[in-house]
């Protein structure tokens, strides 16, 4: 099958696909006399793991380190395991920076007056605030990509 209905089957786009075989996280597809790449049912089955692998928020490292996991079949379970609850550990601390950030927003919303007059805490607040008051949130948003990478297609 073609990078199109590879893309369709998987549910990861053709760009995506492409990317994928640019940075080795899967292997080049084999190509037909006129250049098409051409997928095989193995194919399709790493691009589902990926895909699923994204959508749980794994980290391309994260996936390649999985996908290693999963093509050996002497691979301890304790390996996938400790890679899972890592990854539980980076949600559960982003979940509550989030929860941190949605309580700074609200207390802000709260005390700002929403009328015609100009004072704004929220306002007040962006100008004025501590940039180190969500540095842990952004630098642990950026490190895995789980948000973005969820959002982004695949």
């Amino acid at each position: 099958m073609n990078i199109g209905e590879a893309a369709t089957a998987s549910g990861v786009s053709a760009k995506m696909i492409r990317h994928y075989e640019s940075i080795g996280l899967i292997k080049s597809a084999d190509r037909t006399g006129s250049g098409y790449r051409v997928y095989s049912g193995n194919d399709l089955e790493t691009l589902r793991f990926i895909r699923r692998g994204r959508d749980l928020g794994f980290s391309i490292e994260q996936i390649r380190h999985l996908l290693a996991l999963w093509r050996d079949r002497s691979r301890a379970s304790s390996d996938v395991k400790r890679i899972a609850l890592e990854h539980v550990e980076e949600l559960e601390a982003k979940m509550r920076q989030l929860q941190e950030m949605a309580n700074t927003l609200r207390h802000l919303a709260t005390h700002c007056h929403g009328d015609s007059r100009p004072d704004c805490p929220i306002i007040q607040d962006l100008a004025h605030a501590d940039t180190s008051d969500f540095a842990p949130a952004v630098a642990a948003s950026k490190r895995s990509g789980a948000l973005k990478g969820t959002l982004a297609g695949q």
